[in-house]
């Protein structure tokens, strides 16, 4: 089974991008695609950061630099271009993915062809927060057994309002078909992705949760000025079915049978293989 590539655009928290590449290497597995894109915004010490991990990671990982910067979005929307039809797993670049996220994702994607964008759990995941939904927690302490017990989750994959920016798979052909981020529109890549998935929605396709998944982020995404009134404009009913959403708690049990299989998952097994 392929892995989707992960595509990081690179931000301007360098202690967070650090803590995101180290992440990367000690939870997934080595030969995955990484692109690194920077939207001209990296510093001395952040190119440092990543020349440092280039030559040491065992990803089949580049690094790209624009010269000017041409916005969050556009320069998002431009890589997923480049990648074609592949699928992509967007990482926003103060995340900090747990043992075996990618695996899972791409299982995910492949249970359910109608699955367009997979979001896993996270700490500050909004509707896909754990352990409480909506609340921004802190980084767990734990985070491989934390992935053993989402790995022990039954793959059910419901149906989440939208795709969450912390990390999301992109199913290529069905990004391709409803026209990619809108650069136009959105001054945020968050919103840009809730605008994406929203019209993939329309189109028959699902927004999904990858319980057996879990990446970790320091706070939620932010949204550029004018973003929310044009996700508004655009899709009137998407506020009312979000607060619904969050009020109605339709994950409560998952979310509790996750924190049960935290409780008593078992140590890892000897000589165990993350990434089978």
């Amino acid at each position: 089974m392929a892995l989707p590539i992960v595509l990081l655009p690179v931000g301007v928290d360098d202690d967070a991008l650090d803590a995101c590449l180290g992440a990367l290497d000690a939870g997934t597995p080595p030969g995955t695609r990484v692109w690194l894109a920077d939207d001209a915004r990296a510093g001395p010490r952040a190119h440092a950061i990543v020349e440092r991990w280039l030559a040491r990671t065992q990803m089949q990982a580049h690094y790209t630099r624009r010269q000017r910067m041409v916005g969050d979005v556009a320069h998002l929307d431009e890589a997923l271009n480049a990648c074609g039809d592949a699928d992509v797993v967007v990482l926003a670049p103060d995340a900090r993915p747990a043992p075996g996220w990618l695996v899972q994702l791409t299982a995910c994607l492949a249970r359910d062809p109608a699955i367009a964008t997979a979001t896993p759990w996270c700490n500050a995941g909004e509707a896909a927060a754990w352990p409480r939904i909506g609340e921004i927690d802190a980084i767990p302490a734990d985070l491989e057994r934390l992935a053993r017990a989402c790995a022990a989750m039954p793959p059910l994959h419901p149906e989440l309002p939208a795709a969450i920016g912390h990390a999301v798979a992109l199913r290529g052909k069905a990004r391709r078909r409803a026209g990619g981020l809108d650069a136009a529109s959105y001054a945020s890549w968050t919103a840009a992705l809730v605008d994406l998935s929203l019209r993939l929605a329309g189109l028959g396709w699902r927004n999904a949760l990858c319980e057996t998944a879990f990446v970790a982020r320091l706070d939620e995404g932010l949204v550029g000025d004018g973003d929310m009134d044009a996700l508004a404009a655009r899709w009137p009913a998407w506020h009312a079915r979000l607060a619904q959403f969050l009020m109605a708690d339709p994950l409560r049990a998952l979310r509790e049978q996750l924190q049960d299989t935290v409780a008593t998952v078992g140590p890892p097994a000897p000589q165990r293989e993350l990434f089978a």
